[in-house]
């Protein structure tokens, strides 16, 4: 089942965990990648100190205070891409940082986008898990609900029974760093 708005409509640390397990789908013009979201971290607004949008709306941000199931795609360290999905309450602010995947279905086409690079680390950190997926500032914005020839899109699965799910503080950041809004799942 493909995720609709409701799903995303929601409280962001919500939905970060229980987006662990979904599939995340990538059609290119050389075949299909499908991935299970293994990471995420989520990210609100003026009460996260990490969240870019923890002050006020800006040209970088602006998505994470818009329509659920936006791709906000950002560039750190002047090399890494970053992956979002938009999710959020009604008239709230959010986003949620996909950090790791496991491959499903694509294998040669991840590692074809990863020369030199051992498996388990394929897509085990946010940079990583764009780079494997071909995702790059193009999808910035892109709409991951739109009917029609998809490119991008989410399926709802739930974790396999014998997963174990771990909130943990969040990773990489200086600020709000107590708050146990990471999700991994093993």
């Amino acid at each position: 089942m493909i995720i609709d708005k409701a799903f995303l409509e929601q409280n962001t640390v919500v939905a970060a965990k229980q987006l662990l397990g979904c599939h995340l789908i990538r059609k290119t013009a050389k075949g299909v990648i499908r991935i299970e979201i293994t990471e995420t971290e989520a990210y609100r607004g003026s009460d996260d100190p990490a969240s870019h949008a923890s002050r006020a709306v800006t040209p970088r941000n602006r998505l994470m205070f818009g329509d659920v199931g936006q791709v906000y795609v950002y560039l750190i360290y002047g090399m890494h891409l970053c992956m979002n999905i938009v999710a959020h309450e009604a008239d709230g602010v959010g986003a949620i940082l996909l950090r790791a995947g496991k491959p499903l279905e694509g294998i040669d086409l991840i590692r074809a986008n990863r020369l030199n690079t051992a498996d388990r680390q394929l897509m085990n950190g946010p940079g990583k898990l764009a780079r494997a997926l071909e995702v790059d500032l193009s999808f910035n914005g892109y709409d991951l609900l739109q009917s029609g020839e998809l490119s991008l899109y989410l399926e709802y699965h739930k974790p396999s029974a014998s997963s174990i799910v771990r909130a943990t503080p969040r990773i990489g950041i200086s600020k709000g760093i107590d708050l146990p809004w990471r999700f991994v799942m093993d």
